[in-house]
């Protein structure tokens, strides 16, 4: 999508609450600023922010907590926030960083919000993945990493839980009226990764280098499944482009979403 069709998509969200995550850097601050600029443009609106640290649990509640109290409604949640951690390391919670950040961190801010969302007509979640669940395995035996630990695998493992839950949510709020989806958002040039070394450092920094977007062109997609009018009512698709794309295998499986759900509910607390 152009930089023209994004500006359409984010005045689309004119006189709605949008929440984004991840708004400080890369796809997340290019969205936060195409919607923002949108508000200015329009004379209209309000920002505003929360402060959280999401691979704490506790923060992840208290912004919920925040945001129940601040809004009434809520049309669209996007869950862009996330790392890629080389090496394990784990929360002041002890779970692995990967998975905290990347997954349980969205699965229970969404949990928690889903009252504003079925309570708000037509409202949407956009999961922000990557084309790097193509590669994932969801290991429920060593879902954190302890038994052995990849920076990839982990990444690859969480960018498919994003789309796992994404699906799982489609099925469950359905009959409230709430559409979920996940995507890619391209390979972008942004801060995932910047830390990596040896041959995972040298392809980041390649891909960076000569094949990458940039943030606002990585931002596209989510913009456009945040808002436009076209994918209203369409849910439980993994998008690519604007458009609707391949999936990894599990992402399809029902019996492996659900057991997702109780996992990941267990971890966050909410079993």
């Amino acid at each position: 999508m152009t930089q023209n069709s994004g500006n359409q998509s984010a005045r689309d969200l004119q006189g709605k609450t949008v929440l984004l995550t991840g708004a400080t850097a890369g796809i997340g601050r290019a969205t936060a600023q195409a919607l923002a600029a949108e508000l200015l443009s329009a004379g209209a609106g309000q920002v505003q922010m929360f402060s959280a640290d999401l691979s704490r649990l506790a923060d992840v509640r208290r912004v919920a907590q925040d945001v129940q109290s601040a809004r009434g409604q809520l049309h669209v949640l996007i869950n862009n926030a996330g790392a890629f951690f080389q090496t394990r390391e784990e929360t002041v919670g002890g779970l692995e960083c990967t998975l905290a950040l990347n997954h349980l961190s969205p699965t229970l801010l969404t949990h928690l919000l889903t009252p504003l969302l079925t309570a708000t007509p037509a409202s949407r979640v956009v999961m922000v993945s990557s084309s790097a669940q193509a590669n994932g395995h969801l290991d429920f035996d060593d879902l954190q990493g302890q038994k052995r630990y990849s920076g990839f695998r982990a990444y690859s493992q969480s960018k498919l839980a994003n789309v796992v839950f994404s699906n799982e949510l489609a099925r469950r709020l359905a009959p409230h009226g709430v559409t979920s989806n996940a995507l890619h958002p391209g390979v972008v040039n942004s801060n995932v990764g910047p830390g990596s070394r040896g041959v995972m450092g040298l392809g980041f920094s390649l891909i960076k280098r000569f094949g990458a977007i940039s943030p606002q062109q990585g931002a596209q997609t989510t913009l456009y499944l945040a808002a436009a009018p076209d994918v209203q009512g369409v849910t439980g698709q993994y998008f690519d482009r604007q458009k609707p794309a391949r999936v990894n295998p599990e992402a399809q499986n029902v019996e492996i979403a659900r057991r997702l759900w109780e996992v990941s509910e267990g971890l966050v607390g909410l079993g």
